[in-house]
């Protein structure tokens, strides 16, 4: 499938705060390292980055449904935002989301190899970015994440890439499956512990999955969801 790719700069997104989660298409082909397109920038990095967090996709079809709502909660100031990039995504495709992409795919993106480490877990400056205070909290809840990559093979990649599954080792673990587990499903311990035992899935994430269980319950999203 044909993807977009897209890299973004450090910019004000409020008065105090700052991110690169403004997207934009790249004109030219462009080198992926381990930690991502070189072009790109992340801020905030104990939360974003990373080998375990190069790139982010995020499925250019969830935008319908987005569109739709912001259109029924009156938030028109928001709608120009609602384009590839709006998320803070660096691949934007359409014809897979969370629940076809597994933790541990393999993909061949143009000479880049990449793998899906995690979910996206939604913060705080996505109410910021749509202007909804609770904008994050729905995200995470219907499961409209997008989800992270780190990079096997570093190599070049062109505006429009092409994105091709190499290998699918763990077809019952969906991005939309993990993520439930973590945040939308009862407490159980056994789909944590299985969360825990998966080595595809990043170290941070299986920790998360340790966390909960070891605490017995979920563990406190506030300050990710709504801020400090």
């Amino acid at each position: 499938m044909q993807v977009s790719i897209l890299t973004g700069r450090a910019s004000a997104l409020t008065q105090d705060m700052e991110s690169a989660i403004d997207k934009k298409p790249i004109t030219r082909a462009q080198f992926c390292d381990v930690t991502g397109l070189v072009e790109d920038t992340q801020v905030s990095t104990p939360f974003h980055g990373g080998v375990e967090r190069a790139l982010h996709y995020y499925p250019y079809e969830h935008y319908v449904s987005w569109l739709a709502w912001f259109q029924g909660m009156g938030l028109n100031s928001a709608l120009r935002l609602l384009s590839a990039g709006g998320f803070g995504e660096n691949i934007s495709g359409e014809g897979l989301t969370e629940a076809e992409a597994c933790i541990g795919d393999i993909y061949q993106l143009d000479e880049a190899v990449v793998q899906i480490s995690q979910p996206r877990s939604p913060c705080y400056k996505l109410n910021a970015r749509f202007g909804y205070e609770f904008f994050s909290v729905l995200v995470q809840a219907n499961g409209r994440t997008g989800w992270l990559l780190r990079v096997l093979h570093p190599g070049q990649v062109n505006p429009q890439a092409e994105l091709t599954l190499l290998e699918r080792p763990h077809p019952t673990m969906s991005v939309k499956r993990a993520s439930d587990i973590v945040y939308n499903l009862a407490y159980c311990a056994n789909n944590l512990r299985e969360l825990a035992a998966l080595k595809a899935l990043s170290p941070s994430w299986r920790n998360k999955a340790e966390e909960y269980l070891a605490a017995g319950q979920v563990v406190d999203w506030r300050k990710r969801l709504l801020g400090p």
